[in-house]
C-alpha cells in the first residue's frame, strides 16, 4: 500500500507505505542519531505541588546519542525479542529511497509499555535519514500511524523520549501531543537522562 504525498507540501516524490513485514536491515540502515546540543530541565514548582516547569538549556558537554547502539534496542534485535506480526510498520521512500521510517504497536504480549490496555498505541520508533529530517517525512510518517491506530480501535498515541531529545519533544508538540509524565529515575543506566512520555488522544474525550 502506497500514498503519494502532495508536492509543495512535502519533498516531491516522496511515498509513505505500509509493510507487511519488517526488513531489519534496510530500516535500520536509516541513522537515528542524533546531537545532544540543548537539553529540557524540570524545575519543579513548590517542590512539585505548582507544577512541573521545563527549561531548555544549552546541554553541558554537546555530544551524540544513538539509540540503536543501547544492546537489543536496534531494529534487527527486535524480531528476537517481539512477536512483530501485529506490529504497523512504515517507510518513508524518496524516489524509491528508503529515507525513514516508523514502527507502530498495538495489542502486543510484552510490550510494557502498552500498559495492559487495548485501547492504547505506541510509536515504538520513527526515524529519518538526518540529510533529510526537517522536510516533513516524520509528520508524513505520524500520520499514517494515526491512521493505524485508528484503524485498530486505539483512542490514544504514546511516545516515549528523553528530556536529551529537545527536537522529538518539540516534533511530538507539532502533532498535537502532550506531555503526560515526566520520571526522573526511569533510567538507572543512564542516570542524567529523564523520561518523558507524550499522549495524543484520537478521539474527543480520550
Amino acid at each position: 500500500m502506497q500514498w503519494a504525498v502532495p508536492a509543495g507540501k512535502h519533498l516531491k516524490g516522496l511515498e509513505i507505505g505500509e509493510e507487511q513485514t519488517l526488513d531489519v536491515a534496510g530500516y535500520g540502515g536509516v541513522p537515528i542519531a542524533f546531537q545532544i546540543e540543548r537539553v529540557l530541565v524540570p524545575a519543579l514548582v513548590e517542590q512539585g505541588l505548582g507544577g512541573i516547569l521545563l527549561q531548555e538549556l544549552p546541554a553541558e558537554a554537546p555530544q551524540w546519542k544513538d539509540y540503536d547502539t543501547i544492546p537489543g534496542n536496534a531494529p534487527a534485535d527486535w524480531p528476537n525479542r517481539f512477536d512483530l506480526s501485529s506490529w504497523g510498520i512504515f517507510t518513508a521512500r524518496l524516489n524509491g529511497e528508503l529515507v525513514g521510517g516508523a514502527v507502530a504497536v498495538h495489542n502486543s504480549p510484552g510490550i510494557l509499555s502498552l500498559d495492559g490496555r487495548t485501547d492504547l498505541a505506541v510509536v515504538w520508533d520513527l526515524r529519518v535519514a538526518p540529510e533529510y529530517r526537517r522536510h516533513g517525512i516524520g509528520a508524513a510518517l505520524w500520520q499514517k500511524v494515526e491512521v493505524w491506530a485508528a484503524r485498530n480501535a486505539c483512542c490514544q498515541l504514546k511516545v516515549e523520549t528523553q528530556n536529551t531529545n529537545v527536537g522529538a519533544c518539540k516534533f511530538y508538540a507539532r502533532q498535537g501531543c502532550y506531555l503526560g509524565a515526566v520520571s526522573r529515575h526511569a533510567y538507572p543506566e543512564f542516570p542524567n537522562e529523564i523520561q518523558l512520555l507524550w499522549y495524543k488522544s484520537l478521539r474527543p474525550g480520550s
